[in-house]
């Protein structure tokens, strides 16, 4: 079942609808972090570079297969828009893998949060940033200067990817006011798909038939199901509860990190993730956009106003989405 025909059906509705949205988003979350512990145990043969830019072409071409955008129901704008979107797109997954193969994936996800944090920190009033204080102790903790910092690259490479995540909001919300359904992601992430090769070019040379299967199965996982998991969960639960939830992801990163990687933090680093959690719940509980109408070009179904922001993910500080 495509994507559009799951758009169609009415959201549910009571208890039961919320459960199954909260059931959803969860199972969105563990199976992103599952997609990413997956892909470290890759580098040795293709590379962060190339881990990244298989996964966003597979998506690219997958969602083109399922979504088959029209393109004449796109205005200039709005192609450019996608356009920098996608590579916007290409640019978070290219640095958060490099930040991935140096530090644990927890930590790395703690400090990417961190964009779309500072996003809807800054979008919201003053009392809002008493979540900046958590914030900024989690990132203290989590890197330890104290210490030394034991690997200034990997720390960049994540900050790196949290202001991609910033700008990927802003960009998703943008598209999400002016292009309906799922098309707008169907025409950014190819585009991703084409930056990220281009950038991974050099670490392509041991690819095998075997080695692109494995990467067409991740891209499936994440970003293909998991954009569908969250835009169903989005017709179940209110923006607030949803972007509350996807707080929880940098938690979700250190179970898979332990569960999968065998990254075990020390006491700091899981206190520091602790606090970007509870700033990121605390931030997004208080607050939210209200969506504004629809534009609906060519009678699809209109996709619900909502917050996240990772490639073919809902973007969920912000409030909006492709």
């Amino acid at each position: 079942m495509d994507p559009q025909t799951l758009a169609s059906r009415p959201p549910a509705s009571g208890a039961r609808g919320t459960g199954g949205g909260v059931l959803m988003s969860v199972t969105s979350m563990a199976l992103v972090q599952l997609a990413l512990a997956l892909s470290v145990h890759l580098f040795d043969q293709l590379g962060p570079l190339g881990v990244a830019g298989l996964r966003l072409a597979w998506a690219g071409v997958l969602l083109l297969a399922l979504v088959r955008p029209r393109l004449r129901h796109f205005t200039r704008r709005d192609l450019l828009a996608c356009t920098m979107l996608g590579a916007v797109t290409a640019g978070l997954m290219l640095l958060f893998m490099l930040a991935i193969a140096r530090i644990p994936l927890g930590t790395a996800s703690a400090l990417e949060f961190l964009g779309p944090l500072t996003v809807s920190l800054a979008s919201r009033g003053g009392g809002h940033r008493r979540w900046a204080l958590p914030a900024a102790g989690g990132v203290v903790l989590l890197t330890q200067p104290w210490h030394g910092i034991a690997d200034p690259a990997g720390i960049a490479f994540a900050l790196a990817a949290g202001v991609c995540w910033g700008a990927y909001i802003l960009l998703t919300q943008h598209v999400g006011d002016h292009v309906t359904g799922l098309s707008g992601l169907a025409v950014s992430m190819p585009v991703a798909g084409v930056v990220a090769l281009a950038a991974a070019a050099p670490s392509l040379g041991r690819l095998t038939w075997q080695l692109l299967g494995i990467m067409l199965v991740l891209a499936a996982l994440h970003p293909v199901v998991t954009f569908i998991l969250e835009f169903r969960a989005l017709r179940r639960l209110t923006v607030r509860a949803f972007g509350t939830l996807m707080s929880l992801e940098p938690g979700i990163a250190l179970l898979a990190g332990l569960l999968v990687l065998g990254q075990v933090p020390d006491a700091a680093s899981a206190v520091g993730i602790i606090l970007v959690v509870i700033a990121g719940t605390g931030a997004a509980r208080t607050g939210g956009r209200v969506p504004g109408p629809e534009v609906n070009r060519d009678e699809e179904p209109a996709l619900s106003r909502s917050a996240t922001g990772k490639p073919g993910r809902v973007a969920a500080e912000s409030g909006s989405t492709v």
